[in-house]
């Protein structure tokens, strides 16, 4: 299997490319089974607009719409004859949808939910439901929210000013509630910095409250506005059949998920930008392989089903 380093890069900012370098078909990956569905509940519509977002979610960002409660309830429905085993909820942001609370209350009727936020919008009429919900379901309930460092320094420039200090009462909003959330941090820094990061992150978190914080460091995608921030992927950062010989294809997130979105099923949430993500309108349409041509599977390739609780570089640290 290929060495798994990066790029070198030129003084602009830009990848260099291996001289000889030669673009191969890519390869395929069928769908195993029906682990994970996902749900882009509201679109990309959010209440930020991070420097490093990848598919450029924001206020005014409506090329993805919101799910309507009745919408879900149908796919819910539908995910039972595929023994769906976990349910996540994305974005955007999710807290911006008024029925969040209850599409997760009949999620956690059928099996346990993750949402992922960035915590500056927990307000008491939605988390109060969420709780009771969670509270009496025999299924668990993740709250994932992210920071992107351990000081309003770092975090700011990425997320916004305010955002370090609004997410940190997020979490101790979280905590007062009874979640023990998981702390997602994509790596904006140099990756020499990487066990720092984690000892002030993990400090930090210690200081609110937070006695065996979980944190999750993930990778950078250099796609949407992240491309434009660093740089993006170089044209030899692809995946090819040679690099896939001896791995477990399972680690990738296509091989066990799906997208739900406004605009139909979609191979996994890092791709609804792309139309070739695109499966169809049903999950029967969407059974079929995924081919691995876009540069963001580079990085899933290298880390693992980034996107799930499970998986990748960014391991639970207490």
């Amino acid at each position: 299997m290929p060495a798994r380093g990066s790029p070198g890069v030129h003084g602009d900012g830009t990848a260099t490319v291996p001289t000889g370098y030669v673009a191969r078909p890519a390869p395929e990956v069928p769908l195993e089974h029906l682990d994970q569905l996902w749900f882009q509940v509201t679109g990309t519509i959010c209440n930020l607009r991070c420097t490093h977002c990848f598919i450029s979610c924001a206020p005014d960002n409506h090329t993805f719409e919101f799910l309507s409660l009745e919408e879900v309830r149908e796919w819910l429905v539908r995910s039972a004859t595929w023994g769906v085993k976990e349910y996540y909820f994305t974005g955007g942001e999710p807290f911006m949808h008024v029925d969040l609370p209850a599409m997760l209350a009949e999620t956690l009727e059928r099996g346990p939910a993750t949402v992922l936020t960035n915590g500056t919008l927990l307000p008491e009429r939605a988390l109060a439901p969420i709780t009771r919900a969670a509270r009496a379901s025999r299924y668990s309930l993740e709250i994932r929210v992210s920071i992107d460092g351990p000081s309003a320094e770092t975090n700011d420039p990425i997320r916004g000013e305010g955002t370090f200090e609004r997410a940190l009462d997020g979490v101790r909003t979280l905590l007062d509630a009874g979640f023990l959330p998981i702390i997602t941090a994509t790596q904006v820094w140099e990756p020499a910095r990487d066990e720092d990061v984690r000892r002030e992150f993990l400090a930090r978190l210690r200081e609110i409250g937070y006695a065996r914080p979980r944190l999750k460091i993930l990778p950078s995608l250099r796609i949407g506005r992240e491309a434009l921030r660093a740089r993006g992927y170089a044209d030899d950062e692809r995946v090819t059949e040679e690099m896939l010989a001896d791995y477990d294809r399972r680690q990738l997130l296509c091989a066990t998920s799906r997208v739900i979105t406004s605009r139909g099923v979609y191979a996994c949430p890092i791709l609804i930008d792309s139309p070739a993500a695109r499966l169809g309108s049903t999950l029967e349409q969407a059974d079929r392989p995924v081919r691995l041509e876009e540069s963001a599977c580079h990085t899933c390739w290298l880390h693992g089903a980034i996107c799930t609780n499970h998986g990748g570089i960014g391991r639970d640290v207490t």
